[in-house]
């Protein structure tokens, strides 16, 4: 055992709700197994992923907007306006997203280039800032410039930039579901 994992297994020995964590030790398994399979689906068809996580962001948008107005009414609220206004542009942006999928997944793709542009161009800003008072600043800069890359990337290619984030999303969802299920197997020893 690692002396990493040793401290981390002391800490859970130290709370009374181990061994129950350990009996279910199956459910953190599932979870890692659902996030495998989720990755790899999401790598072998990054058309039918986008179009999923555009319908999902309809749906949210649509019951979010309908409790927003449904609190609007209910409840007693100063900030009534704002929950009207709220719950009306969450439900149009919902139907918007089932009439428009491609508009929708056009404008959340140029919403992440924006974001990844300019917290890019803020992680330059804060390594020059930052490089006489911490080592290693380079690799802030550097990681703000692959940011607005990507960003930038996105903005010319947002077809290409749709697949790309599906793979990531697949990439991230397979290392993340491989890192589940060894916790599962350690979670399971420490019974």
């Amino acid at each position: 055992m690692t002396p990493a994992w040793s401290a981390f297994a002391r800490l859970w020995d130290s709370r009374p709700g181990m061994e129950q964590l350990a009996s279910t030790w199956w459910l953190i398994l599932i979870r890692g197994i659902c996030a495998v399979i989720f990755g790899i689906l999401a790598i072998i068809w990054p058309g039918m992923t986008v179009l999923v996580l555009v319908i999902f962001f309809g749906a949210y948008a649509l019951v979010n907007g309908i409790f927003s107005l449904i609190s609007a009414f209910r409840h007693n609220v100063e900030s009534r306006a704002w929950l009207i206004l709220s719950g009306v542009l969450g439900i149009l942006a919902g139907i918007v997203t089932f009439v428009w999928p491609g508009v929708t997944t056009l404008a959340l793709l140029y919403i992440i280039a924006f974001w990844a542009i300019f917290t890019g161009i803020a992680e330059v800003i804060a390594g020059i800032r930052l490089r006489k008072l911490i080592d290693n600043e380079w690799m802030l800069i550097i990681g703000g410039l692959l940011s607005v890359v990507f960003g930038v990337l996105l903005l010319i290619w947002p077809a290409s930039g749709a697949v790309a984030l599906t793979w990531l999303i697949g990439a991230f969802a397979i290392i993340y579901g491989i890192a589940i299920i060894i916790l599962s197997v350690k979670v399971k020893s420490l019974a």
